[in-house]
């Protein structure tokens, strides 16, 4: 599960306590940009597009600002618990504790894959 992650010119991680920390010398020194609890305890990051995508104990959650404020994608329980996500190309795909799942829309509904 990535916790660090290349996002353009920058290194992003979740950091100890739950924060999203970045850093723009190749993870020498490292600076908070998130420290916030309402998107839940993330688990794993994700680039997608122009949008960050993270797997939270709440669901799934995207960022379009390099992670500094975090929204729900995905909150239903249906799919079990997620723990890891890939891009896929043309679409999503989630290892849950319910097995494998896929999204063809940005990870806004989940279909378990056969």
């Amino acid at each position: 599960m990535p916790q660090l992650i290349s996002y353009g010119r920058e290194l992003i991680r979740i950091g100890s306590s739950n924060k999203i920390e970045f850093s723009t010398n190749d993870g020498r020194t490292w600076n908070p940009r998130y420290t916030g609890s309402s998107a839940g305890t993330f688990h794993d990051l994700l680039p997608y597009g122009k949008e960050l995508l993270a797997v939270t104990n709440k669901g799934i959650y995207f960022s379009k600002n390099e992670g500094r404020t975090w929204n729900s994608r995905y909150t239903g329980s249906s799919a079990g618990e997620f723990i890891s996500l890939v891009d896929g190309g043309r679409e999503l795909l989630a290892n849950t504790s319910k097995g494998l799942y896929f999204s063809t829309n940005q990870g806004r509904t989940w279909n378990k894959r056969n």
